[in-house]
């Protein structure tokens, strides 16, 4: 499927219309359901193929953030072979206790695996998170990136935001 068509595809079944809080607390007249693209394995599968050609050279695992990134990154595993964490929005308070689930090692380099990003302020917070707990991370990976100023926020944290699509090229 072209990336043209994928596009097509996306807003036909994901982009709402009306009145929207988003999780930025900024209110928009669009919204993009992710949670509908995801819901559907062949359109998902799509936009994760798209996603791998993203990916840097080198990276131990993915790591999808609560709760759309963690679809996106076990798909993305299962294409491109590499292991994935599930990434909490806080560290649970039983059990093992662990902010990223899954298993890992010290030092390992991540992929951060996120949906759609606005101004990426849980996605700042998760990477701040998971370098507390001595994880390299250079580069995030989204579906859609809104255009609004997340890009920005990830690159000064040292980060590169790739995107499979941007709001641009999905209007």
């Amino acid at each position: 499927m072209t990336k043209e068509n994928l596009a097509r595809k996306i807003k036909e079944k994901c982009y709402l219309t009306g009145s929207f809080k988003l999780r930025s607390g900024l209110t928009s007249h669009f919204y993009w359901d992710k949670y509908r693209f995801e819901s559907d394995p062949i359109l998902l599968r799509q936009i994760v193929k798209q996603m791998a050609e993203l990916l840097p050279n080198e990276y131990d695992r993915l790591a999808g953030l609560e709760l759309g990134g963690v679809p996106i990154a076990t798909v993305l595993s299962q294409i491109t072979g590499k292991p994935t964490l599930f990434v909490r929005k806080e560290a649970k308070n039983y059990g093992t206790c662990n902010l990223a689930e899954g298993g890992f090692g010290p030092r390992e380099k991540l992929v951060v695996v996120e949906d759609v990003i606005t101004t990426a302020g849980q996605v700042c917070t998760s990477i701040a998170q998971l370098r507390d707990l001595d994880f390299e991370i250079e580069h995030v990976v989204c579906a859609i990136d809104r255009q609004q100023g997340g890009g920005e926020k990830i690159a000064q944290l040292g980060c590169q935001l790739s995107a499979v699509f941007t709001l641009d090229e999905l209007e």
